[in-house]
């Protein structure tokens, strides 16, 4: 049996955490996790008991020095990775790119028209990390992308609004900004906020923040804050998200996005 958290979803949790923590997310049938049950409350006796308890600037330094314990992967082994942790669930056989929603054969991974892609969610340029071994291949915001989707996107930054993307699964695009597929507004939220808690300038790269605007070029920022905060919260983590944080954390790097686990930490710190 796969190892898939309780769902806390931030509004449930205010309202009735006491009933939620003995509720079960489904689990799903692909890839390598390990045969354990868990819950959120495991996780916060553990893994997350030095940041329970704590908000604002305080939270936010707990889980930076919680998560910052990885293991890094080089740019080439990513391929393999998210051949993993973004298996189809009906097709072990393919993978589902993060944009467009389609599944495709893991087998098409590569550059050309047709093949999916290694998508920084977080956009490199934003801070200038590249590909480097860190920002630039930490898989908590790599995702496989269709090439041309992920071309349309490039390093815009995230908001509502613009025309339809080919292709694109209903995701939007404008001059400055990319609104992805309503299924991943959420998921892409919480990639943004893991990057902005997990590289906070101390380990040799830029100081990654989210902030209040678009169109932020080169800047290690990336916005829109208040529209990512609202994708938070209307698109929940999911049995795939928390599937894929499961599959991360036991497989590959042994680290957690904290806000898949916690969307209510996001409100906390921001």
């Amino acid at each position: 049996m796969l190892l898939i958290r309780t769902r806390r979803r931030k509004a449930a949790a205010l309202a009735a955490a006491a009933v939620l923590a003995g509720l079960a997310a489904p689990s799903l049938t692909a890839s390598p996790a390990t045969a354990t049950t868990t819950t959120n409350s495991d996780y916060d006796a553990t893994y997350y008991k030095d940041a329970v308890g704590k908000t604002g600037t305080s939270l936010k330094s707990s889980l930076h020095t919680i998560i910052s314990d990885q293991t890094k992967l080089s740019y080439s082994a990513v391929w393999d990775a998210l051949k993993a942790t973004d298996e189809d669930p009906d097709d072990s056989g393919n993978v589902i790119l993060l944009y467009s929603g389609v599944s495709r054969s893991k087998s098409l991974n590569g550059g050309d028209t047709g093949d999916w892609n290694r998508e920084h969610v977080w956009a490199k340029s934003h801070g200038d990390f590249g590909t480097s071994t860190g920002p630039g291949t930490d898989i908590h915001h790599l995702r496989p992308s269709d090439v041309r989707v992920n071309s349309v996107r490039g390093n815009k930054d995230f908001d509502n609004g613009g025309s339809a993307v080919s292709e694109g699964g209903g995701s939007l695009t404008d001059s400055d900004s990319f609104e992805p597929r309503d299924a991943v507004k959420g998921d892409v939220a919480r990639m943004i906020f893991y990057m902005a808690v997990r590289y906070e300038g101390g380990d040799g790269f830029a100081d990654l923040e989210v902030n209040g605007q678009v169109d932020n070029g080169s800047n290690p920022y990336i916005g829109k804050l208040s529209v990512l905060k609202a994708w938070n919260d209307e698109d929940p983590p999911d049995p795939f998200e928390e599937h894929r944080n499961q599959v991360i954390y036991d497989n590959y790097q042994h680290n957690r996005n904290p806000f898949v686990d916690h969307p209510e930490w996001v409100e906390s710190i921001w």
